[in-house]
């Protein structure tokens, strides 16, 4: 029997990554805060660079009023590695987590 192997495009990481993001209480949505022309400016919201089947990943959210943000952010970072090292069976490289606003 031949080993089989899967194949993972980038764009299904970054979605990936942004559904985990959001499971986590506290988060409020994936994505800048600001005017519509900031958020243009500073790029997407979720960036995952795939190599030798390592991931690095950088991800901006905004957080719920009333939320611990050194918590909350532990916890983004523990739900994205999960879905990364289980769901995709890919190795984390790393993770950066940018809280670029609360509420609004």
């Amino acid at each position: 029997m031949s080993e089989r192997s899967l194949t993972v495009g980038g764009r299904v990481i970054a979605e990936m990554v942004r559904l985990a993001a959001l499971e986590v209480p506290g988060v409020q949505r994936v994505g800048r805060a600001g005017p519509p022309w900031r958020r243009a400016f500073l790029g997407p919201a979720v960036t995952a660079r795939l190599s030798d089947g390592r991931v690095d990943v950088r991800l901006a959210l905004v957080a719920r009023p009333g939320h611990p943000l050194a918590p909350l952010t532990a916890q983004v970072r523990s739900a994205v590695a999960a879905t990364v090292e289980r769901l995709l069976g890919l190795e984390l490289e790393g993770i950066t987590v940018v809280v670029d606003g609360v509420g609004g």
